[in-house]
């Protein structure tokens, strides 16, 4: 029997003596989605949960974008919706900031009853990659950036607008990045995003205005596990949605929520570290370093396979334009922006690959899963790149990653390269749920098809 990495029970006794106000934990599982689920508990049932776990159905896993299962995953009633065991990830255990009644949350992961991390776990599909670096002896740095817009609470006809001023009253109409009058208008929200972050211990140190409404960016500091990377970002995105609402403000991540502004996007930063210490990328001439171009062309290789984990939404494929710096060809080049992958070389020792195609309303543990099945593809096969960009790639590669949902699912249900990095029962069990909500919305007849052919044809 294999005995999971269960956190240590004294972590839960030692929170709870210091914080006795705490009267409810929420315990959290991210599914396929990056949509965190899970139970709430009364403080006196903590200690048991990290002693035994709690059990929740596997169908968590093969849950749509609605929640609910789909059936063709073969992880609902095809198996009894039988429940796993889920047990406490270590460290995350901390204060939601944002709770009128005193409420701590914890997140967890899922396992088979012997012991055995369940297959379906998107943070153990990237565990399973993240072995073969350590066989390497290589460990992954990692952090994200993650964009969103602040949205009103009311919509209009069911489309989102941006939120009054605190301040003027008034909507917000400035598409001008970096301007830092637009951070003083939700000046008190921001502040309350990073003091909550501090309070989480998710090291947020920035926020910047972004390029369009009322749309701004957090970034994330290095970590040295890439698994805990993926946990800031998806607790970060809790915190902030949750925080936003004490200010009578919406949020979304959702790739492109406006049709002529920019879409939100998750760009992920990665370097590789030795077992010294040293960053094998370091170079005084980035595009010479054999140990990176091999990185990086295993990643531009396996770019269109992964694209169904970048962008796994119909809108997902919304965001792209070259308006709005977003790669829709496999390029690289060095700090360029106009490139799917970018390297920035601010200084020889933080040498590292920027991921610039994902959009926000991706799962970081399969958006990372695919970074670094690229990667370590790249290094062990010592794969060569395309030539560097210089100037705007827009103008000198057409567009030829997938471009909607149905032909990314097809790339990755055919990738031999990921078939040996992830396990192709749950390949074939995300691209089941993705076809179920493709095939939905391919059902729905839109407005503009009525106005357009209703009296016309």
């Amino acid at each position: 029997m294999t005995v999971p990495l269960r956190a240590d029970p004294l972590e839960a006794s030692e929170f709870l003596k210091k914080h006795p106000e705490i009267q409810f934990v929420d315990l959290l599982i991210a599914d396929m989605n990056g949509i965190v689920r899970g139970k709430r508990i009364e403080r006196a049932s903590l200690q048991k949960v990290y002693e035994k776990g709690i059990n929740l159905p596997a169908s968590i896993f093969a849950l749509d974008i609605n929640g609910s299962t789909v059936e063709s995953s073969g992880l609902g009633l095809d198996i009894g919706e039988a429940d796993r065991v889920c047990y406490p990830i270590a460290g995350t255990l901390c204060v939601e900031p944002w709770q009128k009644r005193p409420t701590a949350q914890l997140l967890m992961a899922m396992y088979e009853p012997e012991g055995v991390p369940f297959f379906a776990d998107p943070r153990e599909i990237l565990r399973q990659i993240v072995k073969q670096f350590d066989a390497l002896g290589l460990y992954i740095c990692a952090a994200f950036e993650v964009e969103f817009y602040l949205i009103d609470q009311e919509n209009i006809n069911g489309r989102p607008q941006p939120p009054l001023s605190p301040i003027s009253g008034k909507r917000p109409q400035s598409n001008q990045v970096y301007l830092i009058d637009d951070l003083d208008e939700y000046a008190d929200c921001l502040q309350d995003i990073l003091d909550g972050a501090k309070v989480q211990g998710i090291p947020a140190d920035a926020i910047v205005k972004e390029s369009a409404p009322a749309q701004f960016e957090v970034n994330l500091h290095h970590v040295t596990d890439p698994l805990r990377a993926c946990e800031y970002a998806i607790l970060l995105k809790r915190l902030i949605k949750n925080i936003a609402y004490d200010h009578e403000m919406d949020t979304t991540f959702m790739a492109k929520p406006y049709p002529k502004q920019a879409g939100n996007g998750l760009h992920l930063h990665v370097s590789i570290v030795d077992k010294e210490g040293n960053n094998i990328f370091t170079s005084d001439d980035a595009e010479q370093n054999k140990t990176l171009r091999h990185a990086v062309g295993g990643v531009l290789e396996t770019l269109p396979k992964s694209m169904a984990f970048l962008c796994p939404n119909v809108n997902s494929y919304r965001r792209f334009s070259s308006q709005f710096y977003v790669p829709n060809a496999p390029t690289w080049g060095l700090d360029n922006r106009t490139v799917a992958i970018r390297i920035p070389t601010d200084t020889p020792s933080a040498v590292r690959i920027e991921h610039r195609v994902a959009g926000a309303d991706a799962n970081p543990y399969l958006l990372m899963a695919g970074l670094l099945a690229g990667i370590h593809h790249g290094l062990t096969n010592k794969i060569e790149p395309t030539e560097a960009v210089e100037g705007n790639a827009y103008e000198q590669y057409e567009a030829s990653l997938p471009n909607n949902l149905r032909d990314a699912l097809r790339e990755l249900d055919d990738s031999e390269v990921f078939a040996r990095y992830i396990d192709p029962k749950y390949i074939d069990i995300f691209v089941a749920c993705k076809e179920s909500e493709l095939e939905e919305f391919e059902l729905s007849i839109s407005d503009l098809e009525y106005n357009w052919y209703l009296h016309t044809v």
